[in-house]
């Protein structure tokens, strides 16, 4: 068995993941988006922004990435479920924030042969510098950050309740609360804990600077 999937069979337990309190420093329920319109380079060549692609309805951003092993298994899911929900006012946009000389698999090119290879129909764009996943709070690729018509953030963390099997999920946490979303309505469960690999993020604005001096 993979090293990957070790790590996904040894946390199975908390696939299930239920409601939970969010860690200091992530973006509260009811919040809006920071760093909205700071321009990113997409897979089509393209500059977008979370601006860019807000939709009338809401706007379900990604952080995701080439290289986790939870984004692997939740991958095709991803992109079904942002394919199918971009027909339906919602913007979509998937945000890779990791460090590619820390992974050398999260590179661009690579980024652009999994869309291609997925079919997304919707941006997947680089956070150059980290700062857009910093403000959001972000942790883990991947961790879904939904928001209302309003702007309002009403649904953050996981895909649903089991990576690895897909059969075998009972609780749909993000197409559900994009359902709710659609609807006008209330999401039924608006936070659970983000399963997946910790980002590795760039070097902090400081940091770099102090590098830079030495």
């Amino acid at each position: 068995m993979r090293k990957g999937w070790l790590v996904l069979a040894g946390l199975a337990a908390l696939a299930a993941a239920g409601p939970f309190t969010a860690a200091a420093g992530t973006l509260e329920l009811g919040a809006k988006a920071p760093m909205t319109a700071v321009e990113m380079k997409s897979v089509d060549g393209s500059k977008t922004s979370i601006a860019k692609v807000a939709g009338k309805k809401g706007t379900l951003v990604i952080f995701t990435c080439n290289s986790c092993p939870w984004v692997k298994a939740w991958e095709s899911r991803m992109v079904e479920i942002g394919n199918a929900y971009a027909k339906q006012d919602v913007g979509v946009i998937l945000i890779n924030p990791n460090d590619p000389s820390q992974q050398a698999e999260d590179g661009f090119e690579e980024m652009v042969a999994r869309a291609k290879k997925h079919g997304m129909a919707f941006p997947y764009a680089v956070d150059a510098t980290s700062e857009i996943a910093r403000a959001f709070g972000a942790t883990r690729t991947p961790e879904a950050f939904l928001f209302d018509a309003s702007g309002r953030l009403v649904y953050h963390g996981a895909i649903d309740d089991n990576a690895r099997k897909p059969d075998a999920v009972t609780e749909r946490y993000l197409a559900e609360a994009l359902d709710a979303v659609v609807a006008g309505k209330d999401v039924p469960m608006a936070e659970t804990k983000a399963l997946g690999c910790t980002i590795k993020f760039r070097a902090a604005k400081k940091e770099a600077a102090g590098k830079s001096a030495s």
